[in-house]
C-alpha cells in the first residue's frame, strides 16, 4: 500500500483506520471518502456517495490510488430496517468499488463479518470453511460480498482480500447500528450513568474485538505476501467470546457500583442469536500471521481510561 483510497471513512472503522495508515504511510497518502463532510477536514477528504461510480473512479485515477479500501455500508440492525436501501447500497458500492479496482488494477479490501453466518452454521468454534445460510439483509449481503470478491480475484486478477469482522469494540467513534453495539454502549454507560440496560439477553456469547486489533489486521492483511492466501475472502477473526454479564463483572471490578439490567430487543436479539458464539481464527493466524494484544479484561482497563478521559 503506497497511496491509499478509502470510502466510509467517517465510520467506526474509518474514522480510526485512516488516521492509522496517514501515521504508517504519511498523510498525504490517504484519501478518505464520505457522503457527508466532517466537521474538521484534516488531510486529503472528498464528499463520495458509493453509488456514483463515475466519481469514484475518476477520484482514484486523480489521486494516483494502488490501494482501495471499501468501508461503506450499512450494518446489521439498521440493514434490518431498510433491507432495499441496505441491498442496493451494500452491494451497489461494492460492485462499484471492484469494478474501479479493476479498471485500475488496485488491490482491494471490503470487510465481511460473523453476520455472514447463520443459524444454521455451527456455532462454537466456526470454522473457516463452513455452511453459510445468514437470516439477515445484512447477512446476505456479506455472503454475497465474499463471493463477488472472489469472484473478481479469480475471472479479473484483481487482488481482493478481507476479514470477517466480530463485534468491534472502539472509544473513539459512538457505535453505528450494529447488534454488537452493546459491548460499546456498556463501557459509555458505565462512566455516564454508573449502569446499563442490555438489548442483549444474558448468556448469549458472540466474538467481539478491540479496535486496535482490527485496525492492525487490516494492515497485516493487506501487507501480506499473496503467494501465501489461500481464503483471500473472508479470513475469520476473533479476539474474545463473552455474553454481557462478562463484560459487566469486568467493569464492576473498576466501577463496584455498576449495575446491569436487561430489556431485550426482539429485532437484534433474533440476529445475534443467529450468529455463532465464538469462531475460529487458524487460517488467518497460519496465512498472514494474525494475531491480537488485548482481551477482555485488558480491553476493559484501556476502554474505561481513555473515555474517562474523554467525557470529562
Amino acid at each position: 500500500m503506497k497511496r491509499i483510497l478509502v470510502t466510509g471513512a467517517l465510520g467506526q472503522i474509518g474514522s480510526e483506520l485512516v488516521e492509522k495508515l496517514r501515521n504508517l504511510y504519511g498523510r498525504e497518502n490517504v484519501l478518505s471518502t464520505d457522503i457527508r463532510k466532517p466537521e474538521e477536514i484534516d488531510g486529503h477528504f472528498e464528499v463520495l456517495d458509493v453509488m456514483e461510480s463515475k466519481r469514484m473512479y475518476e477520484l482514484a485515477k486523480q489521486f494516483n490510488a494502488d490501494t482501495f479500501i471499501h468501508l461503506a455500508a450499512l450494518l446489521s440492525a439498521t440493514a434490518e430496517k431498510n433491507p432495499l436501501l441496505a441491498w442496493n447500497l451494500n452491494m451497489g458500492g461494492l460492485m462499484n468499488a471492484l469494478e474501479v479496482s479493476r479498471e485500475l488494477n488496485l488491490q482491494f479490501f471490503s470487510p465481511s463479518s460473523i453476520g455472514a453466518f447463520g443459524p444454521s452454521t455451527p456455532k462454537d468454534n466456526t470454522p473457516q470453511d463452513t455452511l453459510q445460510r445468514p437470516t439477515t439483509m445484512y447477512g446476505v449481503n456479506k455472503v454475497a460480498g465474499e463471493l463477488l470478491c472472489d469472484y473478481y480475484f479469480m475471472r479479473f486478477g484483481v487482488d481482493t482480500r478481507s476479514v470477517r469482522f466480530p463485534g468491534l469494540i472502539s472509544y473513539v467513534t459512538p457505535p453505528g447500528g450494529g447488534t454488537t453495539d452493546y459491548a460499546v454502549e456498556i463501557y459509555y454507560k458505565a462512566i455516564e450513568e454508573g449502569q446499563y440496560t442490555s438489548y442483549i439477553a444474558e448468556g448469549t456469547y458472540m466474538d467481539m474485538m478491540y479496535m486496535p486489533d482490527a485496525l492492525q489486521a487490516v494492515v497485516d492483511l493487506m501487507e501480506a505476501d499473496p503467494s501465501n492466501l489461500k481464503h483471500r475472502n473472508a479470513f475469520n477473526i476473533s479476539a474474545m467470546s463473552f455474553e454481557p454479564s462478562q463484560i459487566a463483572a469486568e467493569i464492576k471490578k473498576h466501577i463496584p457500583t455498576f449495575e446491569m439490567t436487561y430489556e431485550v430487543d426482539p429485532v437484534r436479539q433474533k440476529i445475534a442469536d443467529s450468529w455463532p458464539n465464538s469462531i475460529d481464527s487458524s487460517a488467518a493466524i497460519e496465512e498472514w500471521g494474525f494475531k491480537v494484544e488485548y482481551d477482555l479484561e485488558k480491553m476493559t482497563v484501556d476502554m474505561l481510561g481513555k473515555l474517562k478521559t474523554k467525557l470529562r
